[in-house]
């Protein structure tokens, strides 16, 4: 008999090519057997603001809002943000500061996480936003999933991918197909590690 499928959910902050991202890491879980859930937290700025992006909002505007019901749900969680000035977004940070009842009862604590992110420029940030991202996953007791060198594309990528996460060079407009590789590669290593932990 098979195991019930593990559930991945994949919570981001952003526009632009940090949904391509988060997209590619759930298809590489749903690949592995991975049953997927993609949201994004709830914009801060005001509509104005978010105007001047000059990005395509069809993308995200299909995304379902995240509820913190979808992290009890998850089994296993990527998640996502843009770095701003290395550091973590705003808004990914206020919806995750507002989990406080989830470590009262101990809801995330052994489901493993893994991170993603872009930044504009090749030192702008990408791991310096990941290991502020993490900071969470420490104080709820989850287990980080880090990508290592698990992949060739993480040797030969110029744009994008460390062993701390996926990740993009946000001054190109599109992904290409190594940081696809390495997002759908997380999707895939977070849903084996789940697999193992749950199941």
């Amino acid at each position: 008999m098979s195991s019930p499928k593990p559930k991945i959910l994949v919570l981001f902050y952003g526009y632009g090519t940090i949904v391509d991202l988060a997209l590619e890491i759930a298809e590489g879980a749903r690949g592995e057997g991975a049953e997927t859930k993609v949201v994004r937290v709830p914009e801060l700025f005001p509509k104005e603001v978010v105007a001047k992006f000059n990005v395509d909002m069809s993308k995200v505007e299909k995304i379902p809002e995240a509820r913190f019901e979808d992290l009890e749900w998850a089994d296993g969680i990527a998640m996502g943000s843009p770095t701003r000035y290395g550091n973590i977004t705003g808004q990914l940070k206020f919806f995750l500061d507002q989990t406080r009842d989830l470590w009262l009862k101990g809801a995330l604590y052994g489901k493993p996480v893994g991170f993603f992110t872009e930044a504009g420029t090749i030192h702008g940030g990408h791991e310096t936003t990941i290991l502020t991202m993490s900071t969470y996953a420490y104080h709820h007791g989850m287990i980080i999933v880090p990508l290592g060198y698990g992949i060739k594309e993480l040797f030969t990528s110029t744009t994008g991918g460390s062993p701390y996460g996926p990740s993009h060079l946000g001054s190109l407009k599109e992904l290409d197909e190594a940081e696809r590789t390495i997002a759908r590669f997380m999707g895939k290593r977070l849903t084996e590690v789940a697999r193992k932990l749950r199941y």
